[in-house]
């Protein structure tokens, strides 16, 4: 656990983590001030902060979960200890960390007697098990029980319905916020004439994300809520009306938030890997020999870079071609 002395700076605004401490692999714990700041400031930042971090951060789950062994949701099997309904519950409950875009595939096959824990889940590198020791099922019996799960990266919650079941799979309700709990407090100081304020946050995540991560996470998307706020839809504005008035100044956005944006843009590219774009696997080998391994890798290479790819031909680049200007909208320059 690391605590800090809480000094206030007259001064300048800056924040602080005061204290911080891991209480086991899904759960942790932070607690930040933000001072000084003047008289009503901090609980607009605070309850701001507070909506921002249980509600605009993503989280990864599983939702969704198929096996041929399940007859129903509500059914049991022979061999197994829990009830089918139990075991989605408990996969509900696998704490994930992952940079994936959308969905993607995992697996579960195991063969009893014995316990079934996150460990036996077979996912793919860029989805994380925060812990291995999370139980799922006991095999009473020496049966094997294989379950396909479906990963999902998402913000807010996921309520299941019985319009969802497909294909004989089950869907499962997910939280996808890390952030289990916020408060924000605040302590008043200085003389009538002159009051100033500190806010105390205290934030407690899954274990997916420190609460720092949560903070710095939130905090640049209450910034991109509010950027549009700092554009105007014209560059000049004409006031007929009032021409004797001068016109509005239009809003221009600073360079820290412009870099930002920016660098927003850049991690998003880099959380879509070249595996989920659906590539021939010929394609897909040659790229990543070439160590193009995510969306960002491969739009810093122009066509003429990818020919020099040993193996590579003309056919190989349209496909590539075909699928960014079909998901995403973009090209490669030719050179």
């Amino acid at each position: 656990m690391v605590r800090e002395q809480v000094r206030v700076d007259t001064r300048t605004l800056q924040w602080k983590c005061v204290e911080s401490r891991a209480d086991s692999k899904r759960l942790s714990y932070g607690r930040f001030i933000l001072s000084p700041l003047m008289k009503g400031q901090a609980d607009t930042i605070g309850i701001a902060m507070r909506r921002a971090l249980l509600g605009e951060i993503e989280g990864t789950c599983i939702t969704r979960a198929k096996s041929a062994k399940i007859p129903h949701e509500y059914s049991t099997i022979v061999g197994i200890q829990e009830s089918v309904h139990e075991i989605l519950m408990n996969l509900k409950e696998i704490v994930l960390r992952s940079n994936l875009y959308g969905t993607c595939d995992a697996t579960i096959c195991a063969r009893g007697p014995g316990d079934i824990t996150a460990k036996d889940i077979i996912a793919p590198p860029y989805v994380e098990i925060i812990d291995n020791t999370q139980h799922i099922a006991s095999l009473t019996e020496p049966i094997e029980l294989c379950i396909r799960l479906q990963i999902e990266r998402n913000r807010g919650y996921l309520i299941k319905t019985s319009n969802n079941v497909q294909d004989g799979s089950y869907p499962i309700d997910a939280i996808f916020m890390p952030v289990r709990n916020v408060n924000h407090s605040i302590h008043s100081y200085g003389t009538e004439n002159e009051k100033h304020e500190i806010l105390f946050l205290e934030i407690w995540t899954n274990g997916s994300l420190t609460p720092k991560e949560a903070l710095h996470e939130a905090s640049r998307n209450l910034i991109d809520l509010f950027i549009p706020f700092l554009q105007t839809e014209e560059e000049n504005l004409h006031l007929e009306a009032n021409q004797h008035m001068l016109p509005f100044r239009p809003a221009t956005l600073p360079d820290t938030l412009v870099k930002i944006t920016k660098n927003k843009k850049k991690r998003a590219l880099k959380s879509i890997f070249i595996d989920q774009l659906d590539l021939p696997p010929r394609v897909y080998n040659c790229l990543k020999k070439s160590n193009i391994a995510t969306l960002f890798d491969l739009l810093n290479k122009s066509q003429e870079d990818l020919m020099k790819i040993d193996h590579f031909r003309i056919e190989d680049i349209n496909q590539i071609l075909d699928i960014l200007e079909k998901h995403f909208g973009i090209d490669l320059p030719k050179n």
